[in-house]
């Protein structure tokens, strides 16, 4: 019974493990799309061009992994999140998006597939 028991933790924790924390599946985005200068600071940090909130190094640390993956490890509700503040550094902000895609895909190995996972 007890090895049973260890057996379906240790599957579990394997399921699991294969995502992001779901920490911030609930994060507030709209203050994000509503206010310039906190959009701003988050792509700030994550060009390493400005200090960065807890969140933002949070984000941070995914993005290589993510932009490689697809964002692969992303729970359903992550993907939803990322593809929204895309878009909106996409169609606000067209200089940031491409410095974006400099840092974290320099090669432009990934852009097509990440192209089309924004535009699902």
């Amino acid at each position: 019974m007890i090895t049973n028991c260890v057996s379906f933790v240790i599957i579990l924790s394997l399921v699991f493990a294969d995502f992001y924390n779901s920490r911030y599946d609930d994060f507030d985005i709209q203050p994000l799309l509503e206010n310039e200068r906190i959009l701003m600071g988050y792509a700030k940090c994550f060009l390493d061009q400005g200090p960065c909130t807890p969140e933002a190094k949070d984000f941070k640390k995914v993005i290589p992994e993510a932009v490689e993956t697809t964002c692969g490890k992303c729970t359903v509700k992550q993907k939803s999140l990322i593809r929204t503040v895309i878009k909106a550094i996409m169609d606000n902000h067209p200089d940031v998006w491409e410095q974006l895609i400099e840092k974290y895909d320099k090669d432009k190995i990934y852009r097509k597939q990440f192209d089309n996972f924004i535009n699902d």
